[in-house]
């Protein structure tokens, strides 16, 4: 399975969060997106890179984007995340992790000498036109929100793109 990449429409989402309310990136047309896919709710990266996320939201949220967490727990996980670290973005829940596979970030996993199917974690940067305008695979949770956001500047810069508010 192939990861979409740079320059392709992105796949389209349609996850519940926490409180069951649907979430659509067609919606999300007129700003950028931040879709970020993350192994597992309250695990040690999963939660560094969370809280960066949190620490950087005003500062997207500035820029006319928006960030949206997904993994393959279900929406009380979800809830126990966000509440426990005070995340303000959207965590989605891809249960049977059919947007996680159409992203081609369901991939094989090994640890410990045992295989088995999970998330990559990986972002994409969705442009206001539903497109996918950079990818991050192979993700480090330190730092990378700050990676993110100096392309997101880049991005907007080069095409006078800031969404409003």
């Amino acid at each position: 399975m192939n990861a979409a990449t740079a320059g392709d429409p992105a796949p389209e989402i349609a996850l519940s969060d926490d409180t069951g309310t649907t979430h659509r990136l067609a919606d999300q047309r007129g700003r950028w997106t931040i879709v970020y896919f993350y192994p597992k709710d309250d695990t040690p990266g999963c939660t560094t890179e969370a809280c960066e996320f949190r620490d950087a939201n005003e500062t997207i949220h500035e820029r006319g984007a928006d960030v949206w967490g997904i993994s393959p727990q279900a929406g009380p996980s979800k809830k126990a995340f966000r509440e426990k670290f005070q995340l303000p973005f959207v965590l989605l829940a891809d249960v049977d992790h059919a947007v996680a596979e159409a992203y081609g970030v369901w991939v094989e996993k090994v640890n410990y000498g045992n295989t088995y199917m999970g998330v990559a974690r990986a972002t994409f940067l969705v442009d206001p036109e539903g497109r996918i305008a950079r990818t991050w695979s192979k993700v480090k949770p330190e730092g990378h929100a700050a990676d993110v956001i100096a392309v997101l500047d880049e991005f907007q810069a080069a095409t006078n793109s800031v969404a409003p508010r």
